[in-house]
């Protein structure tokens, strides 16, 4: 089946583009976003807008719950089953989002690895970030040169994979290479110049602040007790600022960290795909339509 995948690093203007895409070619759209899947966290997650979901049925936002966590295998079954569904109806299907593994595994399969052990997750809960990564670079340097010192998760994972398979989650991944087709994808990574990205980074990081968007969903973590939801970029800031009362620092940590988060986020799709910039909606609308069309 072929369909259309918009990615790229927060704030290169996926969604829209997803949305003028969707309208012209009668498309909908399946959200590839590990922070928009999550409910009631909307500003925070630049999650699409009301007017913007009326505009384009979107799917896979609001499937979970913030005290929960969706991984990329799940994230898998459930975007199968939504393409499925629109495919059933005649609809086309755009896959857009910035979260790079998810959209590997959706069209490109995933590493045949254990499933998650909620045991040995509690047990590296109690160790130091530093200590599990010092860990892997026993077991799997490999792994231990790609993951950044303080990923917590793809550390853990890495270790999980480890333990319970005996073998390095790097060694697997080089036997599965990532060469299943499971569709056929036309790509349109969105790779805006880094100064236009960071005023735009900067400028949505503003408006979180004075709209007073962020804190009211971050009050309602804290109440849910959602912890795993402080993780999220903009959260755990503004939950310290509401303990200390500094919402500038708040500010300047959050634009910090999404514009480290959007670096990361270009140089994965880099390595994946040529990326393009001007967008033109108009332009790139004929090149989709003859994708799916087979020409």
């Amino acid at each position: 089946m072929r369909i259309v995948v918009i990615c790229g690093p927060t704030a290169s203007g996926k969604t829209a583009l997803a949305v003028e895409l969707a309208e012209r070619l009668g498309a909908e759209i399946v959200s590839a976003d590990s922070q928009q899947c999550y409910r009631g966290l909307d500003a925070g997650t630049a999650k699409p807008t009301a007017a913007e979901q009326a505009r384009a049925r979107h799917h896979l936002l609001d499937v979970e719950d913030p005290e929960e966590q969706l991984d990329a295998a799940r994230f898998v079954e459930l975007a199968d089953a939504a393409i499925e569904e629109i495919a059933r109806r005649g609809k086309r299907v755009i896959v857009a989002g910035g979260t790079g593994l998810w959209i590997r595994a959706l069209i490109r399969g995933l590493v045949d690895a254990p499933g998650a052990s909620p045991a040995l997750r509690a047990e590296f809960r109690q160790r130091p970030v530093s200590d599990l990564h010092a860990r892997l670079q026993e077991v799997d340097q490999e792994a231990a040169r790609r993951i950044l010192p303080g990923d917590r998760v793809r550390i853990e994972r890495a270790l999980e994979v480890h333990a319970l398979s005996g073998r390095p989650l790097s060694e697997l991944q080089r036997e599965h290479g990532f060469a299943e087709a499971r569709y056929d994808a036309l790509t349109f990574f969105l790779d805006p110049p880094r100064s236009l990205l960071h005023e735009r980074i900067e400028r949505r990081t503003r408006d979180l602040f004075a709209s007073g968007a962020l804190r009211r969903e971050t009050e309602w973590v804290l109440q849910r007790n959602a912890t795993k939801a402080l993780k999220i970029i903009g959260y755990g800031e503004m939950a310290e600022a509401l303990r200390t009362g500094d919402f500038e620092a708040a500010e300047w940590k959050v634009n910090a960290r999404t514009r480290q988060y959007a670096k990361r986020q270009r140089s994965w799709f880099a390595k994946e795909t040529k990326g393009i910039w001007p967008i033109d909606p108009a332009a790139l609308s004929e090149p989709a339509r003859r994708w799916y069309e087979g020409d």
